[in-house]
This record gives structure tokens, sequence and C-alpha cells, in this order.
């Protein structure tokens, strides 16, 4: 089956074109704070090397502000950064004097229609964009009054009377965000937002929680909608390391085979065959090949049963028995050798061909 996406207006952040048929945009957010800059900046390096295409930051006040600057100004900064502020509109307006590509403002807390209206006139003069991101924790509260409590009308009317405004005001640079914690709420509102809206979408599950159950449920959430052909960006939002909100949104992308994640690693879910601690060595291979250049497939089996017969399609592979592992290609095995030195022999071929 192939997907058809639904055609959306292009706008651009930084050098980045989303929408209309430009490829679906992984996003991730730093955990770290600017205050520790060190620590941002090997973050920053990080998600570049896995493949993060923009990266946002909390931008909280004037320290947060001053190291935004020096970001920006960086060389080691590859990718467009997105300002992301709630309460003080003074912070978005200053982010964007300053250079920032994107600013995220939430239209529940960022004061009034007048604030607004001077983020808007700056990023014009700038050329920058704005995302209009809408979350069911903070939604206007006297919509969500007006809509008696029913957070997917509450949203929808909030996005819908901001981008009015935005229309009103001569800006049209800006995407969409609502998410919901509840993956049905935020099915719900993403399909009417793309019904009624040609703007580009950034879609994803908010707060969803540790990498096992946030990876399931923005899996489901963000993986049907796509499959719908709605979605412009993504991020997968994690209680966990950054990175791997990265590397669930290319394993979401490459599924539905809208994106190509770099690699691929094929492992069998272990049962009483397995002899060997399977998971140790699919973290250290994982490890190895992060930084990979090349679209590679990678098979790692736990016993012969489900070896190279079951993963013949795999670029390499390893299989364990108990005293000795089978390397193979394409389905064909090269080698057996003794467990340790199998293992060493499968990462010098494997680092051949990333």
């Amino acid at each position: 089956m192939v997907i058809k996406r639904k055609k959306t207006r292009e706008i651009k952040v930084g050098d980045i074109k989303i929408g209309n048929n430009n490829p679906i945009i992984v996003q991730s957010m730093l955990k770290n704070k600017l205050t520790s800059l060190d620590d941002a900046r090997k973050e920053i390096k990080d998600l570049q090397d896995e493949g993060c295409e923009i990266i946002r930051t909390a931008v909280v006040d004037e320290d947060d502000l001053k190291n935004i600057k020096e970001i920006k100004s960086s060389d080691y900064l590859k990718v467009p950064v997105v300002a992301d502020i709630h309460f003080k509109w003074n912070l978005a307006y200053k982010c964007l004097e300053n250079g920032i590509d994107c600013v995220r403002i939430n239209p529940g807390n960022i004061g009034s229609y007048e604030k607004l209206s001077r983020i808007i006139d700056m990023a014009k003069e700038k050329r920058s964009a704005i995302r209009i991101g809408v979350n069911s924790g903070s939604v206007e509260k006297n919509i969500l009054k007006r809509n008696h409590g029913n957070i997917s009308n509450a949203i929808m009317e909030s996005v819908t009377e901001n981008v009015i405004f935005f229309e009103n005001s001569g800006f049209t640079n800006f995407k969409i965000s609502a998410k919901a914690s509840s993956v049905i709420d935020t099915i719900r509102i993403n399909r009417s937002l793309s019904e009624k809206f040609d703007y580009p979408l950034h879609i994803g599950v908010t707060e969803s929680g540790s990498r096992f159950e946030g990876g399931i449920k923005s899996g489901v959430g963000i993986g049907v909608l796509l499959s719908e052909g709605i979605g412009d960006t993504v991020r997968v939002s994690l209680t966990d390391r950054s990175i791997f909100e990265v590397r669930a949104a290319y394993s979401i992308l490459d599924s539905l085979g809208l994106r190509e994640a770099r690699f691929e690693i094929i492992s069998c879910p272990t049962c009483g065959r397995t002899v060997v601690d399977l998971k140790s060595y699919v973290e250290e291979i994982s490890k190895h090949i992060i930084k990979s250049k090349n679209k590679i497939t990678i098979a790692m089996m736990g016993c012969i049963v489900n070896g190279p017969g079951e993963a013949k399609e795999a670029d390499i592979g390893i299989a364990f028995g108990r005293k000795k592992a089978a390397i193979f290609k394409k389905g064909i095995i090269l080698e057996k050798l003794p467990l340790e030195e199998a293992f060493i022999r499968f990462k010098k071929e494997l680092g051949q061909g990333i």
C-alpha cells in the first residue's frame, strides 16, 4: 500500500521546507537546560548525528536567551532551532529579534492578541516561522468552559481562532500542532484539523511516558495519522534521552515507507532456546552503528532456528548457538566461530558496511 499524503502548503523553518511534497521532518527537544551550555551543546551534536532535522529548546528566562544566541552563532549547529515559549511573550519577541528560526507559542498562556501581534510582526520582519502549539493541558480556560470540558472541541476552537487571527495579520509561515496525552483525542483532533486547514501539521502524542509505554502510544497515534496521509513533521515525546525520540520517529516513518531509517536491527524475541544475553549484544551493536551513513539491515538471532532462514533478507546477521555463532549475509553463512570470536568478527564485517 502506498500512502497518499494530504497536500499542505509549504512553509520554511530556517533552510528546511515543511509541507507540500517535502519529506516528513523529524524533530526532537533538548532535555538539557540552556543554562547547562556544555550539556546542551553535546546533546545537540548527538541529535544531529542521530538524524534530527529540527531541534526545539525551552527558553524560560534572559539567561536562556543569551545562550540561545551562542548556539545560533556556533559552528557545530547544523539544523534549525525552535524556541519553545510559554507565558513570557517578550522572550518569543526577543528570540525572533535575535534570529531564531521559529518560535513555538501556546495561545492558552501567551497573554493577549496584542502581544501575539507583536510576535507576528517580528516574525514577518525576520522571515521566521511560528508554531501554533495547543496542548490539552493548557487550552484557554474560557474556550474549555464554552465547550463544557470537551477537550477535542476546545482545542479545535482554539486553533481555529488563532489561525484566523494569523491570516488576518497577513502571516502564513506557520505550522499547527494540537496534542493530547490521549491517543484517541490526538487522532480525532488532527483528523479534524487536516480536513479544515491546509497548513502543515506537526504531530505527536504529548506526555506519552517512558521509552516503552511512550514508544507504544506514539507509535499508535503517530502511525495511524501518518497512514492516513496526515502529518508533515513528527516528534516522539519520551521520558528518556532525546536521541531515542529521533530513533523512534524514524522507525515509525520507516515502517510505513515514508522515510528510510539509517539502520534496522531485526532481532528475535528470545525463548527457551536462547543461551546468550541477546539484549546486551543488540544494545552494543545499536551503539556501534549509531553514526552509520548507509542504509543497512542487521539481523541478530538468539538461536540457529531463527538464523539465516528467517533473516535471509538482512544485509548481515549473526545467529547464536550454544557454543558457536554463525555469521551470514543475505542468508548465506560466511563462517561459524566460537561465540565471542564470532561477535568480534561480526562487528568487523559490520564496520565495512557502515
